[in-house]
């Protein structure tokens, strides 16, 4: 079938063409071969996930007029011109028109397969790109919120999956930018509440004064500024899932106020005699350690064990390296969607650079470069290296972060991947069995 081709290989001349398809098959590559320009190009539309090379004169629809109808149809195309000696010109002005390369005749077979190479890889970039981009306008899932194919996201999926469906109360922990929210969002959404409220609250952003009103309500005339009654933020969570992120800042006074409502599931508002009767599922956040906090005095006891049921350890995005460049592209994709601008293409050599990165700030401080990135502002090279490790354990931790980015940008390929990284295939092995990669992680980053 022509339309799962990789390449569409296009040439008037039969022996060029036996030539074209026998050097790309030999190099692993699909390839669908058209004498003529224009029966090609009634195969090709925006879902078209493979490359062109066309010579640039031919009988009827030549390469410049068979260029610019398939960058009509998706101007992300890529498309090589195949040129005499006396087209260079030509093919240099149509590489500002928007080819994506051009060969000379006579070529080696090494210069046809590179190209190709190069430009599969950005064609599946850019599809990878707009997939991403639709995810975003999908509703939330623990896949796609909490995306990574680390064995540390794997666990993560698996532990929310294993405790979405119960009522327990969760205590998700981990630094800042790690997904403690996100984490959250997907719990709600992979339960039966999921179709009821998720009301969030940040503990560190509640108002010094009036916090019991905020949270619990009040009745008209309960104090000064209540001219009338108010449903507090706990009501309005009724029948679904309340999250309390950074709980670690919430005043001792509230703490037990707090603890009445999990133990019980009744709440007061201010100024009335009568209880609520709360249907809620509870689930914490915090940044710090609540167990250094209970021996330091700034927080109940009893009310870390009502709210740890269930605890969820983040990962941080330093233990999880093989992520960075997937992550990247969902931020690129979703930032793009939100300033509606195209999803611009991300070269490998950049992903490369964002997986050799620690990212001290996590996730929040990878979106922040995904954006720059997008507006196309200029990146800070600081690596943020951790200088307490060893040059050794940094070293390896560079070239495990490399080799998952190659194998994320080509799909788990192997034969793409160790051209790319200019190693044997021996050596990508033994690289992938030492800093456990597995290459069915890496094959569909749709799943």
């Amino acid at each position: 079938m022509t339309e799962a081709a990789t390449v569409f290989f296009i040439d008037d001349e039969g022996p060029l063409r036996i030539a074209g398809q026998q050097t790309l098959d030999l190099a692993g590559i699909d390839c669908a071969c058209f004498e003529r320009a224009e029966a090609a190009l009634d195969q090709i539309d925006t879902d078209f996930e493979g490359v062109i090379v066309t010579d640039l004169r031919m009988p009827g629809m030549g390469g410049v007029a068979l260029l610019h109808a398939v960058l009509q149809k998706d101007p992300q195309i890529p498309v090589i011109l195949v040129t005499g000696h006396g087209d260079v010109d030509l093919a240099v002005s149509m590489m500002r028109d928007g080819a994506y390369d051009f060969i000379e005749k006579p070529y080696a077979p090494e210069r046809l397969v590179d190209a190709v190479h190069r430009a599969i890889a950005m064609r599946r970039l850019t599809m990878e790109n707009r997939r991403l981009r639709s995810q975003v306008q999908s509703p939330l899932t623990a896949q796609v919120s909490l995306r990574g194919f680390s064995g540390a996201m794997d666990r993560m999926r698996r532990q929310i999956s294993d405790i979405a469906a119960t009522d327990a109360n969760v205590l998700i922990v981990g630094e800042t930018g790690t997904g403690k929210g996100l984490a959250a969002q997907a719990l709600h959404s992979g339960s039966a509440r999921a179709d009821k409220p998720f009301i969030a609250i940040n503990c560190a952003a509640l108002p010094v004064d009036g916090i019991e009103s905020e949270l619990f309500g009040h009745q008209a005339g309960a104090h000064a500024a209540a001219v009338r009654s108010r449903i507090g933020r706990f009501e309005h969570a009724q029948r679904g899932t309340l999250f309390l992120d950074e709980i670690d800042s919430l005043p001792m006074a509230m703490q037990g106020k707090l603890l009445h409502a999990v133990e019980n599931r009744l709440i007061n508002p201010l100024g009335s005699h009568d209880p609520i009767a709360l249907d809620v599922r509870f689930v914490a956040a915090s940044k710090t350690n609540l167990q250094d906090a209970v021996a330091k005095g700034t927080f109940r006891e009893d009310l870390l064990y009502r709210l740890n049921v269930v605890t969820l350890q983040m990962p941080t995005l330093a233990a999880r390296r093989e992520d960075v460049p997937i992550l990247f592209l969902t931020f690129v994709g979703q930032i793009a969607d939100r300033y509606d601008l195209p999803v611009p293409h991300v070269p490998g050599a950049t992903l490369d650079a964002v997986a050799a990165r620690d990212w001290p700030g996590n996730a929040r401080e990878l979106r922040n470069a995904a954006e720059r990135f997008v507006l196309g502002l200029p990146e800070d090279q600081d690596t943020g290296a951790d200088a307490s490790q060893s040059l050794a354990h940094r070293m390896a931790d560079h070239e495990r972060a490399l080799i998952a980015a190659s194998l994320t940008a080509h799909e788990g390929r192997l034969k793409d991947t160790y051209e790319a990284l200019g190693i044997s295939r021996k050596a990508l092995y033994e690289k992938m069995v030492r800093y456990d990669l597995a290459r069915d992680s890496f094959t569909s980053p749709d799943a």
